[in-house]
């Protein structure tokens, strides 16, 4: 156990390793034994030509070894982060008890919103709300939302919403309201035995529901009314030449936080509030989220030049209002604190389902992968819920001898600064032509030219010497919105997984970027997120090769009497057994478990594959980065399927041609496999070659039954389209015919 060191010696947070991290050590080694035997025996028994075997059956058998082989190393990769596993722990309570309450470090929180449309302005208020309302003094707080679609709707809600948090805080500090977004609270709670409480509660919810049905109503409207627009100066900046992709830039302080004057109903000081929109023009480009970023980074520099910066997305909102003060005790830890460049919280959602169908909880990611990296002193940076030292974001190289600059005076900078001339200086910086000739996107802030900027921005700080802790609390900090149809889900993951296999092509590549830099296993555990593409063609391999050659009677394992059997079973039990014990202590459960194994095969044979050729297109030249921004608005009918653990297909999307066609395939030869082997004058014989290939087909066929439903059974919106059904049907026919064409030649 390693623990931090704060004043006159009180430590601030504490290091513990995993338990039973000896007993882990001892089962991995038996695992890798079994596989060093697979090896052994995929290369001492390859069918020779003497073999009474077609020449594909040879060919099969290589491929097979390939594919094992690649699925091995994949492994060996994981166990990097699994075998280092570390958890923190920060004592809050030590900030009051040490007298640190004066120090405490001033927090700048970054809230990004692209478009009205997929990301409604209510949606993006609730966090922004949440922000604001954190156990953390006000006069210390900012928060900044960039608006990259530039529309005066959200600005509109914006102000909406300073209006309503002069009551909703209060509220929150006398009730001790957890979590702080409106639309999360009233979602949850609503009956209560206190008749005073339950006024009050009446109360904020009526103003709140006001507030968000004026919001709804000016958004389907799509235009601020006049005697709205001449009340704020800031609708001044819209007119008839501003466009999504073409604007100039907007910088509002919508609440100014020096003004002790502006106070809540109770007279509590007010966090700053900002509004900006980065200029964006035709001929200049953007650089999706990591451009907006840097912006903030800038425009907040000038205004408030917090310290410390909180990235969130625009639908994950604060679930725990002392989180500020939990982080701000990993970087005030006197001992160890002055090496920390970012604490990554991990993602989670409040909308998933019991038995989580889309894989989207993460659950066994964030508790051991992603702990088991950042016990390197290398924790991933995920893009949201993430704090971050301000100076390593912007570049500045960790030394030896460093102990933390003294923070800069901002307040007393612009003590004589009205909140226009603040303004009016910050849209310079949030100009299109600033960037130019500078280190902005290479050396400093956010890194361009990747679709995944904030792995490779994170691997770049820590290549500069700093380190990053991976911190899980009890009480989830940041909930968010899990996408909840299929096609989102997989779209999703190919951004993220052609993201990041960019990265490893690029001089970024944690083998090379890294060597020397940050350790071995820091630089494995990386892989394990950026090889995610590659490990789509073993998969494939495996999903379609075996059922194929099952079909044709030809044998790709030992039979079931030899010994070699046995590495083949305890590899494949003790891996599965392994996982569900994961799953089950994260609290997940079993038919959850089975769900991810479910979209693990749908993911890998979809989004993986195609991410990898986008990516190997792009590397030729073919094709150019893009960013796709998740829709978060979900119909009534999606909604409710959702809730009742129905899989929304209801695509023809080339991805649900796939997943059809596969299970298809799989179903195919399953029942022509079985055929073949009761048509054999020897069944034991042909049974005992050929059972682990009958299993792995059994157990592909059970993953797709929900597939089955959809192309047969159900008649809801969200069944898989007639059309795509009979185009699964004949090329998985056609498939089928393969192994004869084979057997021909």
């Amino acid at each position: 156990m390693g623990t931090g060191g704060g004043e006159n010696g009180v430590p601030l947070f504490e290091t513990k390793e995993a338990r039973f991290r000896g007993a882990y050590k001892v089962f991995d080694s038996t695992v890798f034994v079994g596989i060093c035997l697979i090896w052994v025996y995929r290369l001492t028994h390859i069918p020779g030509s003497a073999e009474d075997q077609p020449a594909a059956g040879r060919w099969a058998w290589i491929g097979m070894f390939m594919a094992e082989l690649c699925f091995s190393l994949y492994w060996i990769v994981t166990q990097s982060v699994r075998l280092n596993l570390v958890s923190h722990h920060p004592f809050k309570q030590a900030l009051s008890l040490s007298r640190y309450e004066e120090k405490l470090p001033g927090v700048d929180i970054f809230v990004c919103t692209a478009d009205p449309k997929l990301e409604p302005p209510t949606l993006v208020i609730s966090t922004v709300l949440s922000a604001m309302a954190y156990n953390y003094p006000p006069e210390k707080l900012s928060i900044y939302l960039s608006d990259d679609g530039g529309s005066e709707l959200t600005f509109y809600a914006l102000l909406e919403a300073a209006t309503f948090y002069k009551h909703w805080v209060p509220f929150c500090r006398k009730f001790m309201v957890e979590p702080r977004s409106p639309a999360a609270y009233f979602a949850h709670h609503s009956n209560f035995q206190d008749i005073t409480f339950s006024r009050e509660w009446l109360a904020i919810k009526k103003l709140y529901e006001e507030m968000k049905n004026r919001i709804n109503s000016v958004v389907e409207i799509g235009k601020i009314p006049k005697e709205v627009r001449d009340h704020h100066k800031g609708f001044l900046e819209w007119n008839s030449k501003v466009t999504k992709q073409d604007h100039q830039s907007i910088v509002q302080i919508i609440i100014d936080g020096r003004d002790k004057t502006v106070v809540d109903i109770d007279g509590g000081r007010l966090p700053t509030l900002v509004y900006m929109v980065r200029e964006k023009r035709p001929q200049w480009p953007h650089h999706f989220k990591a451009g907006a970023e840097n912006a903030l980074i800038r425009v907040s520099s000038e205004i408030s030049n917090a310290p410390l910066i909180l990235n969130l997305d625009c639908d994950m909102y604060a679930n725990d209002s002392d989180t500020i003060r939990e982080a701000a005790c990993f970087f005030m830890d006197e001992r160890k604190g002055h090496e920390i460049a970012f604490v990554q919280f991990p993602q989670n959602f409040d909308n998933i389902t019991k038995n989580d169908i889309y894989g989207c909880s993460c659950s066994v990611i964030n508790k051991f992968e992603l702990a088991g990296l950042g016990g390197y002193g290398a924790a991933l940076y995920c893009g949201t819920g993430c704090f971050h030292r301000r100076e390593s974001l912007c570049g500045k190289v960790y030394y030896k001898d460093y102990r933390g600059e003294s923070e800069t005076d901002q307040a007393k900078k612009n003590a004589d600064r009205t909140s226009d001339e603040l303004e009016e200086a910050s849209k310079v910086l949030a100009n299109c032509s600033y960037e130019k000739d500078t280190q902005w996107g290479e050396k400093m802030g956010l890194i361009y030219g990747c679709p995944v900027e904030d792995i490779v921005t994170g691997l770049a700080i820590q290549c500069r010497g700093w380190k990053s802790l991976y911190y899980n609390p009890d009480r989830k900090a940041f909930l968010g919105i899990a996408p909840t149809t299929l096609d989102i889900v997989l779209v999703q993951y190919k951004r993220w997984c052609e993201g990041m296999f960019q990265i490893f092509f690029s001089k970024y590549c944690p083998f090379i970027y890294g060597h020397g830099k940050i350790k071995l296993g820091a630089q494995m555990g990386y892989c394990v997120y950026l090889l995610w593409a590659p490990i789509s063609l073993p998969t494939l391999y495996y999903v379609i090769v075996p059922p194929l050659c099952l079909l044709r009677g030809i044998s790709l394992f030992p039979e079931v009497t030899s010994l070699w059997f046995l590495p083949f079973a305890y590899v494949f039990l003790a891996r599965n057994a392994c996982s569900i014990a994961e799953a089950l202590s994260c609290g997940d459960t079993l038919e959850a478990w089975w769900n991810s194994q479910r979209i693990w095969v749908i993911r890998r044979t979809t989004s993986y594959f195609f991410a990898l050729i986008d990516t190997i297109s792009r590397q030729l030249g073919l094709s150019e980065t893009t960013f796709v921004i998740t829709d978060k608005v979900v119909t009534e009918d999606v909604s409710r399927r959702y809730e009742q653990e129905v899989i929304e297909f209801g695509s023809s999307s080339i991805m649900s041609t796939i997943v059809a066609t596969l299970a298809m395939l799989n179903l195919f030869t399953l029942c022509g496999g079985i055929t073949e082997i009761v048509m054999e004058l020897d069944q034991f014989k042909a049974l005992d070659r050929l059972i682990l290939q009958v299993i792995l087909d059994v157990l592909l066929v059970m993953v797709n039954i929900p597939v089955y439903k959809a192309l047969f059974i159900r008649h809801d919106k969200g069944r898989i389209p007639s059309s795509l059904t009979f185009k699964s049907i004949v090329l998985a026919s056609l498939a089928c015919s393969m192994p004869f064409i084979f057997n021909v030649i």
